[in-house]
């Protein structure tokens, strides 16, 4: 059974039904695999140049600070041990790399995965770009809302553009999405599983949907 989405002019308002890839939006969800590779994207995102001094990094503490026996107080091998002021840390971080592996096949299927469970709940949603003229933000906002005012506490939405429409269209919607604190805007070759999944709405220009589709399809091919 073909999917089907309902696709906006480049007024906000339904212009029918279009045909979706079944490449991306017809396959069976797998939370597991989408958890994955949101958990990588995440881990390769951190630093991980936390580095803490231990008590063979601390300056000083050369010597006993008092004799082994007889002074009444508990034994004390240096002043930089872990329980002094100043002394090392006990199994603090260091330095160290947080990326994760996950093969070209599985992050693929991710992304089909996540597209698929997000057109399911749908929340999927493909714009007409060849009549769009953008030059002001609340123009945006009414195509994507209805109204300036509701795009104020909308549904978070993120826009994709293709690639090829980045001198164009995907300006202009850079340019008047970038002050809508819940509109996010990005193009096919930045698009992965975590923004996916991060916004509770997608919406495609036809190019963008067009774009994944033949990607997605040659390398199911594969």
């Amino acid at each position: 059974m073909a999917q089907t989405a309902t696709i906006l002019n480049a007024t906000g308002k339904p212009a029918g039904k279009v045909e979706l890839a079944d490449a991306l939006f017809g396959v069976t969800p797998n939370d597991a695999l989408v958890h994955q590779a949101v958990v990588r994207q995440l881990a390769g995102t951190r630093i991980g140049t936390s580095d803490t001094q231990t008590r063979g990094d601390v300056a000083g503490g050369g010597r006993k600070p008092w004799r082994q026996k007889g002074t009444g107080r508990a034994r004390q091998g240096s002043i930089r041990s872990p329980q002094w002021a100043h002394g090392g840390v006990v199994f603090g971080p260091q330095p160290r790399s947080y990326v994760q592996s996950l093969n070209k096949k599985e992050r693929r299927a991710a992304m089909r995965a996540a597209l698929s469970d997000k057109f399911q709940s749908g929340a999927v949603t493909l714009l007409d770009t060849a009549a769009l003229d953008l030059t002001k933000t609340k123009t945006l906002a009414s195509l994507l809302y209805g109204s300036p005012k509701a795009a104020k506490t909308g549904t978070r939405t993120l826009v994709v553009f293709a690639t090829d429409e980045l001198a164009s269209v995907g300006t202009a919607l850079r340019r008047t999405g970038r002050n809508l604190e819940r509109v996010a805007v990005t193009h096919t070759g930045e698009l992965d599983v975590k923004d996916v999944v991060g916004y509770g709405r997608l919406v495609l220009t036809t190019a963008a949907h067009d774009a994944l589709s033949a990607k997605y399809a040659a390398q199911e091919s594969k």
